[in-house]
C-alpha cells in the first residue's frame, strides 16, 4: 500500500513526527509554497495555526487533502467557503488547552480582584501604600462559550467560590442560550469570553454590551480578538464604566506598538499565551500522531469540526 502524503504547514519549532516514519511521506510547506503543494497531499497538518495561508490557498486548482488537522482550538484562520463546502474532514486540537486556559483565567480574575498590577507598580516605585482588595468568593461570573474550555473555566472559577453562569449557542441543561446573555451581564462581576469566532459572534462585545455590565465588573477575552470591538472596550475603561479588563487575543496580532490598548487604564495585555504551558507543543504533536494512526487504521477521527458552525459540536 502506498504511504499517504502528509503536508505540514510549518512553524518553528517543527512538530515531532518521528513516530510516523515509514507510515507517511512527509512534506513541508511555508505560506509561499503551500498552494503549489496542496494537490500532492492526502493530509494537511496546519502546525502554523496563526497563518491564514490555508484559507487563501484552498480555492486553487487541483485535488485537495482528504483531511485537515489544525494545531489549535479555533478554525477561523483556515476555513474558506470552498473548504467548508468540500468533503474534506477538519479536526482541531480540542482538549489540549482546556485546563491551562482555565488556570490562566483564574489567575487574571485573582490578579484583578487583588489589585496585583498596582502592587507591582508601587513596588517598583518603592511606595508602601496599603489598600483593600476584593474577595472573589461569593461573586458572579458569566462565561460565554460552552465548549470544553468554557466548561473548564466554570469548574475552576467555581472552585474559588464564584457563582458561574455558562452561555452557549443554544440553551440546554445548565447552559444558557444567547437570549439570556444581556440579563446575565447586568449582574456579573466577571465576564469571560471564550466563544468561537463565527459570523454570529464577531463583534459581540461592543459598546452596548459593555454598558450593560456594572461599573465594578471586569472583562476577560481568551477567545478570539474579533469577538470584541476593541475601541468600545478602550472607551469603557477610559470612562471608568468598567473596573478592569484583560485581553489575551487581539484583532491584530502581534498588537502594534502604537495601539492605544497598551495604555488603556485597567487593562492587562498578554500575547496570546493563555493556553501555552511548558510542553504544549509536544502535546499537540502527540495528539496529531494519535489521530493519524486512527485515520490510517480506518477508525473515526476525534474532534471533527462542524465546518458550517466553525467548531466541534458538544455532546
Amino acid at each position: 500500500m502506498t504511504e499517504p502524503t502528509l503536508l505540514v504547514l510549518d512553524a518553528e519549532p517543527q512538530p515531532r513526527l518521528g513516530k510516523l516514519t515509514g507510515k507517511a511521506r512527509i512534506l513541508h510547506a511555508d505560506e509561499d509554497s503551500l498552494a503549489g503543494q496542496l494537490p500532492e497531499a492526502d493530509v494537511l497538518l496546519v502546525w502554523d495555526f496563526l497563518s491564514h495561508a490555508v484559507r487563501e490557498a484552498w480555492p486553487g486548482e487541483g485535488p485537495r487533502p482528504r483531511w485537515v488537522h489544525t494545531a489549535s482550538a479555533g478554525v477561523d484562520h483556515l476555513m474558506s467557503p470552498e473548504l467548508a463546502a468540500s468533503d474534506t474532514v477538519v479536526t482541531n486540537a480540542r482538549g489540549i488547552f482546556d485546563q491551562p486556559i482555565a488556570e490562566y483565567v483564574a489567575a487574571l480574575v485573582l490578579s484583578m480582584a487583588k489589585d496585583l498590577p498596582r502592587t507591582l507598580e508601587l513596588q517598583r516605585a518603592h511606595q508602601w501604600r496599603h489598600r483593600e482588595s476584593r474577595r472573589v468568593a461569593g461573586t458572579r461570573a458569566c462565561v460565554v462559550g460552552s465548549g470544553p474550555i468554557g466548561r473548564a473555566i466554570v469548574r475552576t472559577l467555581e472552585a474559588l467560590g464564584i457563582t458561574t453562569a455558562l452561555v452557549g449557542r443554544t440553551a440546554r441543561g445548565e447552559v444558557h442560550g444567547p437570549e439570556d446573555l444581556d440579563a446575565l451581564l447586568t449582574r456579573a462581576d466577571w465576564v469571560v469570553c471564550v466563544a468561537p469566532l463565527t459570523e454570529d459572534t464577531r463583534g459581540m462585545f461592543d459598546r452596548r454590551r459593555f454598558a450593560l455590565m456594572p461599573p465594578s465588573a471586569c472583562f476577560v477575552n481568551v477567545g478570539r480578538g474579533q469577538l470584541v470591538v476593541e475601541s468600545d472596550l478602550a472607551e469603557a475603561l477610559a470612562e471608568r464604566r468598567l473596573a478592569g479588563a484583560a485581553l489575551d487575543v487581539f484583532e491584530r496580532e502581534p498588537l502594534p506598538a502604537g495601539s492605544s490598548l497598551w495604555e488603556a487604564p485597567g487593562l492587562i495585555v498578554s500575547p496570546h499565551m493563555s493556553g501555552d504551558t511548558v510542553g504544549w507543543r509536544d502535546d499537540l504533536g502527540e495528539q496529531f500522531v494519535a489521530q493519524f494512526e486512527r485515520w490510517t487504521a480506518g477508525q473515526p477521527l476525534r474532534n471533527v469540526v462542524d465546518k458550517e458552525r466553525g467548531y466541534v459540536p458538544g455532546h
